[in-house]
C-alpha cells in the first residue's frame, strides 16, 4: 500500500512542477510552428481499477498504462491509438511496479476474455494477462511477462513482427486466427 502512496505523490509532485513551468504569455504573438501530432511521452496513467485502466486503453488514453492492482473484466478490452514514445510509435501495458533502481517489485494480473492490440508497436510486459489475445497491428512484443491463454495475429506481417523476449511465455496457441473465426 505504501508504494501506492509514494507513486501518487510523485505523480501530484510532477504535475505541479510542470504546472509551474507554463509561460507568461510573453509569447502571444508568435505563430505555432508545432505539429498537431500525440505525443504521449510527458506522461503514464498508474491505473489500479476497470474504469481507470479502461480509459487509459483507449485512443485518448496514454502511452504507458501501469497498473497497480490485480484487474478483472467480464468484456473484451481493446488497446488502441496512436502515440510516441522517443519520437516512435509505441504502447504499453506494465502489469508490474519497480523501484527507484527499476528493479521490479510486485507482478499483477490483468484478465478479460480477450485483448485487442491494435496500437503500432505495443509491449504487454511483466505480470500476467488471462485470455486470449488478438494482434492487429505491427510490432507486438511480449516482455517478462506471461500470457495465460491463446495468442492470435490477423495476418502474416503481424505475426512476423511479434517479438517474445527471453522470460516471456504464452501458455496456449500462437497462430495465425481472425476473431470470431
Amino acid at each position: 500500500m505504501n508504494n501506492k502512496w509514494i507513486v501518487l505523490l510523485l505523480i501530484v509532485s510532477m504535475l505541479i512542477i510542470f504546472a509551474g513551468c507554463g509561460t507568461t504569455g510573453e509569447d502571444k504573438d508568435k505563430k505555432d510552428t508545432t505539429k498537431n501530432e500525440t505525443d504521449a511521452v510527458s506522461s503514464a496513467s498508474i491505473v489500479g481499477d476497470k474504469e481507470s485502466f479502461k480509459k487509459a486503453i483507449s485512443k485518448d488514453g496514454t502511452w504507458i498504462i501501469c497498473a497497480t492492482d490485480d484487474i478483472t473484466f467480464t468484456e473484451d478490452i481493446i488497446l488502441e491509438g496512436d502515440f510516441t514514445h522517443n519520437e516512435q510509435p509505441a504502447r504499453k501495458i506494465a502489469l508490474y511496479e519497480q523501484d527507484d533502481k527499476r528493479n521490479k517489485t510486485a507482478s499483477y494480473k490483468l484478465q478479460a476474455p480477450t485483448l485487442s492490440i491494435r496500437s503500432k508497436n505495443a509491449k504487454l510486459q511483466g505480470g500476467t494477462f488471462v485470455g486470449d489475445v488478438y494482434v492487429e497491428a505491427n510490432g507486438f512484443t511480449l516482455v517478462d511477462g506471461k500470457i495465460d491463454g491463446n495468442l492470435y495475429f490477423m495476418n502474416e506481417e503481424f505475426q512476423g513482427s511479434f517479438k517474445l523476449d527471453e522470460g516471456a511465455s504464452v501458455t496456449g496457441e500462437t497462430k495465425l486466427k481472425k476473431k470470431n473465426e
